[in-house]
């Protein structure tokens, strides 16, 4: 186990382009899908924040939660990871992404069991094609630089990232845990409503 403080960022900074609406707002047994997700991640880190995007941050959602707002344009979740580790660069990252329905402490805990092993990310190996889960991972001090250097070179995406870096991947152990909601048609299928 790792010594290093550990702090928590839920990713709630997207544009929700393909589902239309605010998937930070969905209701989880009568909870906004953000509260739920940032209650779980505070439950298991010292700190934990909401990932924004500025003009994001006043909605009123958000704004109950501390925030650390994206200082980087069009880079998708990279941009809140950066920005963390810009603004907290001597701790470990749990990045979680607000749209995991099916997230659980379970999950959280398994993951940061495996803290302390000197990789720079650990992450969940995904059920369908066993490629990094990256948007419920840990993102180890340190990190930072090899992110900044993947994404100066254009590599924006977590998962290749993670994919083509020192990546310590675990086996999940709740089979729908990172199942993300990304449709309409998802949402139909999950136990999410949009909000009224």
């Amino acid at each position: 186990m790792s010594e290093r403080s550990i702090y928590g960022l839920v990713l709630a900074g997207g544009k929700s382009r393909r589902m239309g609406v605010d998937k930070a707002l969905l209701v989880h047994d009568g909870e906004s899908q953000l509260a739920r997700t940032v209650a779980m991640v505070d439950g298991v880190a010292e700190r934990t924040f909401v990932s924004t995007r500025a003009e994001q941050s006043d909605e009123p959602e958000r704004a109950k939660f501390e925030q650390i707002i994206d200082q980087y344009d069009d880079m998708g979740p990279v941009a809140g990871v950066l920005s963390a580790m810009d603004a907290h660069p001597d701790v470990d990252w749990l990045v979680v992404a607000c749209d995991l329905p099916n997230i659980s402490p379970r999950t959280l805990s398994v993951l940061l069991a495996e803290r302390g092993g000197g990789k720079p990310f650990i992450a969940y190996r995904s059920l369908h094609n066993e490629l990094p889960e990256p948007l419920c991972a840990i993102y180890s001090e340190g990190s930072n630089a090899i992110v900044r250097d993947f994404a100066e070179r254009g590599v924006r995406c977590p998962r290749k990232i993670m994919i083509n870096s020192d990546t310590h991947l675990i086996d999940q152990p709740e089979r729908d845990a990172l199942d993300n909601i990304n449709t309409p048609d998802d949402l139909r299928r999950s136990i999410l409503k949009a909000s009224a």
